[in-house]
């Protein structure tokens, strides 16, 4: 018999607060336009982008994750000396260690809460959610702090006409905490690591240790590219529109509710094609309130759903104590998605 005394966590956990932080820097297609062969035109009906934030230099990963966490953290009205956690979601968070977590926790005046950083793309957001659910639940934390935050503007190469404009920049965090009801559903997420080379870094950081960068790509001046984010566009399409609806199916299925049920849907901000064919294989009802943030935010990756759930809810368009159906799906390929109460 186990001598390991059983944990006291909460029975559920749910969605307390929630927060964001956009870059003050808005910036139009007309911008992106000075560098890729392409029209406004082009770009609005293949993304369904106008404009997206990009962060100044004074707006780090870390400075934008700690301003969208204080409004979460207002939201939920729960002092940081109560998050027993950080998780925070990134992929553009350049030094390796320690984690950009730690900082954040310090600053936002934890109580020497746990931190740490996860690297799951676009469903970066649904895997910490996960964590943080399990945690509450299990015990070894009363309040979690997730938080998504990008600066993909880094990793863009402004010159490759297929990616050019599709990336922004901003945070988006939320506290999660005890419930004594379900509202944080069962999470359906994987990983298809067989298409990996679909979304990927262009350069490996290890080809630049030895200083050998005679291969490398170069700009139109002959300097050497920093490393960007690249896709094979078609073949994420068709993925995202026909493999993510029927996982989106299967959170639904997993939480007991129908596409009747919704209140709001809340998918990753990829494209405004790939959310309008979701919305109409998952036969969403009329009734159904979309999240299309992405025509004035751009994918922000990890922080896109946060980032929507927030302007939903401070816009009116949603409301507190609506059942909603979160999913995000990117580079891996990875995914996760689940069903949440608004907080």
């Amino acid at each position: 018999m186990s001598k390991i005394k059983p944990s006291k966590g909460a029975p559920y956990a749910r969605i307390l607060g929630v927060g964001g932080y956009r870059p003050t820097r808005v910036v139009p297609n007309e911008v992106i336009l000075e560098k890729i062969d392409s029209s406004d035109e082009w770009i609005r009906s293949r993304s369904g982008i106008e404009t997206r934030h990009w962060a100044g230099p004074e707006e780090t990963v870390a400075a934008m994750s700690v301003e969208a966490s204080g409004k979460a953290l207002a939201d939920a009205g729960i002092d940081a000396s109560r998050i027993g956690a950080v998780v925070v979601s990134t992929v553009s968070h350049f030094s390796q260690t320690p984690a950009i977590a730690t900082e954040i926790a310090d600053k936002l005046g934890t109580d020497k809460a746990a931190a740490f950083d996860i690297s799951a793309g676009c469903a970066g957001f649904g895997y910490g959610l996960t964590l943080a659910k399990g945690m509450i639940v299990e015990g070894s934390a009363e309040y979690v702090l997730v938080i998504g935050v990008e600066r993909l503007s880094d990793l863009t190469d402004l010159e490759d006409r297929a990616t050019a404009f599709l990336f922004g920049d901003g945070a988006g965090a939320v506290v999660v905490g005890p419930s004594q009801e379900p509202a944080i559903g069962p999470t359906v997420w994987g990983s298809e690591g067989d298409k990996a080379e679909t979304i990927k870094q262009t350069v490996s950081w290890d080809r630049f240790r030895s200083g050998d960068v005679s291969d490398l790509p170069v700009d139109s001046e002959g300097k050497v590219k920093f490393p960007a984010i690249t896709q094979e566009g078609q073949a994420v399409f068709r993925w995202a529109v026909f493999e993510m609806a029927k996982v989106a199916q299967q959170a639904l299925d997993a939480a007991g509710i129908s596409p009747d049920d919704l209140d709001v849907f809340i998918p990753h901000q990829a494209n405004v094609r790939i959310i309008d064919s979701m919305v109409k294989t998952l036969k969403l009802p009329e009734h159904v309130t979309v999240a299309r943030d992405i025509r004035t935010t751009g994918n922000t990756s990890a922080a896109s759903i946060p980032l929507a759930m927030e302007r939903l809810l401070a816009t009116g368009d949603a409301k507190s104590g609506d059942t909603a159906l979160v999913i995000g799906f990117g580079a891996g390929l990875v995914y996760a998605a689940t069903v949440v109460t608004l907080p």
